[in-house]
């Protein structure tokens, strides 16, 4: 065990992140000397060598573990000598660490958004709409799809949804419960009325751009779903606003957000930290 942990978040950009909060939180608790910090990395392919090189660092033993995020959970994936098996199949990593001399890529995205759905009222639920298709999405999908839920998912970036269907369908997963809808306004409101969760994997509504809706402005929520916005920063966002307004049972990521904070600690220190305690430091 490290007399001073050294641990950090890759992304870009970072402004907005609560995981120092977080972190700094699950030390004290823990009884454990370190730092987190935020390694602001641009997109691939300006920020190659200098995510290379932190990467490293943590090969080295400088550092003893990274979380990924935004727009970097796919460009690890060649840098690691190992993936867990749900970051291998899911083709997204979030959680970095050393194990037995090898570099491990972990995702705890997806037991961290599966922990914090169980809040809402989704007994006897199993049908999904995803908004968005990259590296939250591809997790927010293994944990519906493990589970036996039908999922479809749209992307204005066809390319993405197109990649994240043959990405699920060479996996030893049930594809058959996995659908692309077209970006277009009768397939989405269709979509949204056979669905009884409506998940935002999206950045839209993320601060600074506070103003926008993953979900068409032309088009009403479905009437009979549930609205999950893994966005956190704002806490209401755009979408959640108009979900509240039409009296739907909706939730914020903040709780996934803990929840895979406190799952990427565990592997770094073995130490399970109390999840009430990092909301509560979060909240503040």
């Amino acid at each position: 065990m490290p007399e001073n942990y050294s641990l950090g978040l890759i992304g870009y950009p970072l402004g907005h992140s609560l995981s120092p909060a977080l972190h700094q939180t699950a030390l004290a608790e823990a009884g454990l000397k370190g730092k987190y910090n935020l390694f602001q990395i641009s997109p691939l392919p300006d920020g190659q060598g200098e995510l290379e090189a932190l990467i490293n660092h943590l090969r080295s033993g400088e550092l003893h573990g990274l979380n990924v995020t935004i727009p970097h959970k796919q460009s690890v994936l060649s840098l690691v000598d190992e993936l867990t098996s749900s970051a291998k199949i899911i083709g997204a990593v979030n959680t970095l660490y050393m194990k037995s001399g090898h570099l491990f890529g972990d995702n705890t995205d997806a037991p961290g958004f599966w922990g914090d759905l169980t809040h809402l009222p989704l007994q006897n639920a199993k049908t999904a709409l995803v908004l968005g298709a990259g590296g939250a999405a591809r997790a927010v999908v293994y944990a519906l799809l493990t589970r036996g839920w039908t999922i479809r998912i749209l992307d204005l970036r066809q390319e993405q949804v197109d990649g994240l269907y043959m990405h699920y369908s060479t996996q030893d997963l049930d594809s058959s419960k996995l659908e692309v809808i077209p970006f277009t306004p009768q397939a989405i409101e269709q979509a949204g009325l056979e669905s009884d969760l409506v998940v935002n994997t999206t950045p839209m509504g993320m601060h600074p751009d506070i103003e926008k809706c993953a979900w068409p402005e032309a088009i009403s929520l479905p009437l009979h779903a549930c609205i999950y916005d893994v966005v956190y920063n704002p806490m209401e966002t755009r979408l959640l606003k108009r979900a509240a307004a039409a009296g739907l049972p909706c939730r914020n990521g903040l709780g996934m957000l803990v929840e895979q904070a406190a799952l990427a600690f565990e592997r770094w220190t073995g130490f399970s930290p109390s999840r009430e305690r990092m909301l509560e430091a979060v909240r503040k």
